[in-house]
């Protein structure tokens, strides 16, 4: 199982999860409850419930890099560009924009 926590402008917006082939993204209780919140993405609504798909949600693959810039991740990593979940949480800490993902290891909570 992979885990991301994502931050929105600083602030803990929601985790991220990968789990046995379905990706589940959830916003922070907390983050709903301010009076600024902001979806991260128009395609992820505020909302209390989960998004769950098969696949990695289009917001969050489009955080990844291409070109040569996924070309050198891939070069000096053992990760597939199929994995896109990994090459997220590898490339993603520190993203153009307001959105970052950070990893969160195992021995680390929620």
């Amino acid at each position: 199982m992979k885990q991301a926590k994502v931050y929105r402008k600083g602030i803990l917006a929601g985790t991220l999860i990968e789990d046995g082939g379905e990706y589940r993204f959830s916003y922070d209780s907390a983050y709903l409850k301010q009076e600024n919140a902001t979806p991260i993405s128009l395609t992820l609504p505020l909302r209390q419930e989960a998004y769950v798909s098969p696949t990695l949600f289009p917001f969050f693959d489009g955080l990844i890099p291409e070109g040569w810039l996924l070309d050198v991740a891939l070069r000096n990593t053992d990760i597939s560009v199929l994995d896109r979940m990994s090459l997220l949480l590898l490339c993603c800490k520190d993203c153009i924009g307001a959105v970052s993902v950070l990893p969160i290891n195992d021995g680390e909570s929620e």
